[in-house]
């Protein structure tokens, strides 16, 4: 559904941003991209949307030229980008505007997340909204446009951790098999339970795509190393109950996957995390 192949990237020439670059994503699964600040998690989301156009390589999405932004692929994707646009109209308003881009928009659903989410469809101009209010307004629009494709960059900012937990039950809810959500964030606590897909993107390459079953097949994420004393050891860190670490799971021990012990681990030990994960 998304294919990237060898793609190059920079915004200035002698400092390529993405080297070789590839990577698949499929339909039914929900996608965290992590990196650090500057890898360019950002840059990637826009050029799977046709909003950044490649130096080199092909971008293909719902088998469309993604740079061509052809108007049969755009309305089966959404992209709510971190950088939040609204413009000076009532919700209902805006919903009349841009509802019509997606053939396959819900206004019943709409309405049934902006319950969720606790606000009132009623509710003054867009722009006048806390900047909260104007994310939830967003993510209820998102996911009532039922593309097959929905992308989200840093969706949880601006939350309260009530409306968190709602998020991570609506995102739940609204994903099935035919449908591919991509989150990046670096609020990976907020996502430890929602993704089962994990793309960790680092020096202008994709350092792992995996799923999070194959993850804990493959590492083992342990405290004290009660479990198992085999097997190497990738990153340790001191925690109330001890020292929390994650090794190779030489035994398929079953664990609890970390998010964010796994993305330590991985960008130390990238070239051996690699290897186990080809």
């Amino acid at each position: 559904m998304v294919q990237l192949e060898n793609i190059q990237f920079g915004y200035v020439k002698s400092r390529p941003l993405f080297k070789d670059l590839s990577l698949t994503m499929e339909p039914g699964h929900i996608y965290g991209l992590l990196g650090k600040n500057g890898a360019g998690k950002t840059t990637l989301l826009k050029i799977m949307t046709g909003l950044r156009f490649p130096d080199g390589g092909t971008v293909t999405v719902l088998n469309n030229n993604a740079p061509l932004r052809k108007a049969e692929g755009l309305q089966n994707l959404y992209f709510l980008q971190e950088e939040m646009y609204v413009p000076h109209l009532k919700v209902a308003d805006f919903v009349k505007a841009y509802a019509p881009f997606y053939p396959n928009f819900n206004h019943e659903q709409f309405a049934e997340y902006m319950h969720e989410l606790e606000l009132d469809q009623e509710a003054g101009y867009m722009d006048k909204l806390s900047h909260g209010q104007k994310k939830k307004v967003l993510i209820a629009f998102a996911l009532a446009t039922n593309t097959k494709i929905l992308i989200m960059d840093e969706p949880t900012n601006g939350l309260d951790i009530p409306s968190k937990s709602v998020f991570r039950k609506l995102m739940a809810s609204a994903a099935d098999e035919s449908r591919l959500v991509i989150i990046s964030t670096h609020q990976v606590r907020d996502l430890h339970s929602l993704i089962d897909m994990v793309a960790i993107l680092d020096n202008g390459h994709m350092l792992l795509n995996a799923s999070t079953y194959e993850i804990t097949e493959k590492l083992l994420f342990d405290v004290d190393d009660t479990k198992s004393s085999e097997g190497k050891v990738f990153y340790t860190e001191e925690n109330p109950r001890g020292n929390y670490q994650v090794k190779e799971n030489v035994n398929h021990i079953d664990s609890n996957l970390d998010l964010e012990m796994l993305f330590n681990a991985a960008i130390i030990n990238k070239n051996e995390i690699a290897n186990l994960f080809k």
